[in-house]
């Protein structure tokens, strides 16, 4: 496990502390999930008065034999990793009826429980996504450029500087978005990443109900996924990746378990399609893009480390690869864009999903899409410069949407945030904020 954020020091607030503000003057139970080390336990301690630790088996024993510890406990009451004691949830869900009392519960969870409770919680417990620290959580730059600013429409003046540059966003990449790795560097960053790695084999996969019986093929299948980061490969051919001639391939069923477990797990977190409202766009592609929850894991997955990744060589040759042409760093940069535009997003009840032709000829990277149905629609650029070809996609996507797009961004690994004359803005990624 990723050791914890150290409790020294001042907690630094996250993105998602806005909406458990506003959610928790109205809501009884919210529920935290999100992949183990992301920080959610730091965040609900902060609002806690009553502490439940569920990992622990003593906890879990005193709870199962006297529930009225749940009920009875001082509010607001954190129940930390509740899918280790399923039963928890319907006892929440049941109080929550008996006692509608706004800020009572806040559950995290690193995992959907592989037994799942008698009922849902619609209604009643509402769950709320936390990711690993977003480019405005590392503060490596003020976010003068906000997401939620752009979804208006208003357009905003788009200007400023910042001192982070692509030896910045490599180092970004490999240190990782986990709040306990950030006070980490070199060989202790890879062997946390590598020993989170190996718990999920050893110990996730068995408590979500699944032996894995042969473990090489797990990390080679993970480490096809993560060098199919940021494309919509297709599965058979992320499984070809794996299994280089290899005969005797797992099955097709064992893929497919891999992939449903490492969902439960909230690792796997990959960028559906937009399906846009528009008859002016059709012949639209379905497949997702694919991401890990931290592009760390994907480089660790693929022993790429910063200088690799500066470097500029292909990845063919090496674990999982199945890219040739040497993109992997602008790859790792969009799945480091897209983790923090999907925070940002959250924050303004966004969506986020991509855009591809099914012919290919057209794709955007990412199409955030608010309530309004309008959309911000952006472009991750690994070069600082943006020219008229960078650009080419959004132009015709502004053609088909007219009114309905709500701006249209180049994100970049540059310094200099700006307007086109096109009115397309240009925004380094430190730059932008929720």
């Amino acid at each position: 496990m990723l050791p914890r954020p150290s409790p020294v020091g001042p907690y630094a607030r996250r993105v998602v502390d806005d909406e458990l503000d506003e959610l928790s003057t109205g809501l009884t139970a919210i529920s935290l999930a999100g992949a183990k080390g992301v920080g959610k336990t730091a965040t609900a301690l902060q609002r806690a008065s009553t502490v439940l630790e569920l990992e622990q088996a003593g906890q879990r024993a005193i709870l199962e034999a006297d529930p009225s510890r749940l009920t009875d406990s001082q509010a607001p009451v954190l129940v930390d990793e509740w899918q280790r004691y399923p039963p928890v949830w319907d006892m929440v869900r049941r109080d929550v009826d008996r006692l509608a009392q706004p800020g009572r519960y806040l559950l995290t969870g690193s995992a959907e429980p592989a037994s799942a409770p008698t009922h849902s919680g619609a209604g009643r417990i509402v769950t709320v996504r936390m990711r690993p620290l977003s480019l405005a959580e590392r503060r490596l730059a003020p976010a003068a450029v906000s997401l939620s600013e752009l979804l208006s429409g208003s357009r905003p003046g788009i200007s400023g500087d910042v001192d982070v540059a692509l030896p910045d966003y490599a180092r970004e990449i490999v240190r990782s978005g986990f709040p306990g790795l950030r006070g980490l560097s070199g060989r202790a960053v890879g062997a946390a990443l590598d020993g989170y790695l190996d718990l999920v084999v050893q110990r996730d996969f068995p408590e979500q109900g699944y032996l894995v019986r042969r473990p090489s093929v797990l990390r080679g299948w993970l480490a096809a996924y993560a060098a199919a980061t940021a494309s919509p490969a297709s599965y058979t051919s992320i499984l070809d990746a794996a299994t280089p001639g290899d005969t005797e391939k797992p099955a097709k069923s064992t893929t497919i378990a891999y992939r449903d477990v490492l969902t439960q797990l909230w690792l796997l977190e990959p960028v559906p399609a937009w399906s846009p409202s528009q008859s002016t766009l059709s012949r639209l592609a379905s497949a997702p893009k694919h991401h890990l929850v931290d592009p760390a894991l994907a480089a660790r997955l693929v022993g790429a480390d910063e200088a690799f990744l500066l470097s500029g060589q292909p990845l063919s040759g090496r674990r999982g690869a199945l890219r040739s042409d040497g993109t992997l760093l602008g790859a790792l940069f969009e799945s480091l864009v897209t983790q923090s535009v999907r925070t940002y997003a959250q924050h303004s009840e966004a969506s986020v999903g991509h855009l591809r032709t099914r012919n290919g000829d057209h794709e955007v990277d990412l199409v955030v899409q608010g309530f309004g149905r309008r959309v911000v629609a952006i472009e991750v650029k690994l070069s600082g410069t943006v020219d008229d070809r960078d650009v080419r996609h959004l132009r015709w996507l502004a053609d088909r949407l007219g009114d309905g797009l709500a701006d249209a961004v180049v994100m970049t690994a540059g310094r200099h945030a700006y307007r086109r004359r096109d009115g397309i803005a240009v925004v380094p990624a430190a730059m932008l904020g929720p």
